[in-house]
């Protein structure tokens, strides 16, 4: 399927999330794998054509869950949705410190050692503790949809996705393929563990040479 990026109302079409709690995930990578430039960031692979539907995919989220080492590397500025740090040290990052109250919202663990910090910082409301060494992500899933964030985005990083994918919870993933090859020993999308997880490609398009897909998990 081809469509046109400037054809807006295809592409929200096609990226509509069911009307249902919903969490999918949005990386970029190039031809030969790597999730990161020179620069250990995304941002220095990445193009126009990942940016319109980086930026529509904000816009159709209620809420952004990203990892804490993520916001760090990337620079997360305080947005216009509320962001969910996945952390399992409870250390708010120094981009969210000053952010309005319920803004911010910590997924993290009982044993994290900035626990109280994060409460202090964030509201007491805006931590969630999910699990005693390892966040759980379905949990959190589900208390985000009882808050009202029934659409959620991730943005990663690769070890959040692949924690996403081995606790089941990501429902979607949209992948990004940039024609470029860098080499080198860069990051992939998942980082971590091995996992298995069966994808099922509902949506493919194509731009300038840069490949949009949309996965489905298949359970």
């Amino acid at each position: 399927m081809r469509v046109l990026l400037g054809e807006d109302g295809d592409l929200r079409e096609l990226y509509a999330a069911p009307d249902q709690p919903w969490l999918r995930v949005n990386m970029v990578s190039t031809i030969d794998g790597a999730a990161t430039g020179d620069d250990g960031t995304s941002r220095s692979i990445n193009n126009g054509v990942d940016k319109i539907v980086f930026d529509l995919l904000r816009e159709l989220a209620d809420a952004l869950v990203v990892g804490a080492g993520t916001v760090r590397v990337e620079g997360y500025a305080v947005g216009r949705k509320p962001l969910v740090v996945v952390s399992r040290s409870g250390s708010v990052p120094p981009t969210q410190r000053e952010a309005e109250r319920g803004m911010v919202l910590m997924a993290t663990v009982s044993s994290a050692p900035y626990l109280d910090e994060a409460r202090d910082i964030l509201g007491k409301d805006n931590v969630l503790v999910l699990g005693s060494h390892r966040v759980d992500l379905g949990r959190m899933k589900d208390e985000l949809a009882l808050r009202g964030f029934r659409h959620q985005l991730s943005e990663g990083g690769p070890h959040l996705l692949r924690d996403l994918l081995d606790q089941g919870v990501a429902d979607e993933l949209d992948s990004t393929i940039v024609p470029r090859m860098i080499g080198g020993s860069h990051r992939r999308i998942t980082d971590g563990p091995p996992v298995d997880v069966p994808l099922r490609l509902t949506t493919l398009v194509e731009e300038d040479d840069t490949l949009l897909a949309r996965w489905f998990v298949d359970r």
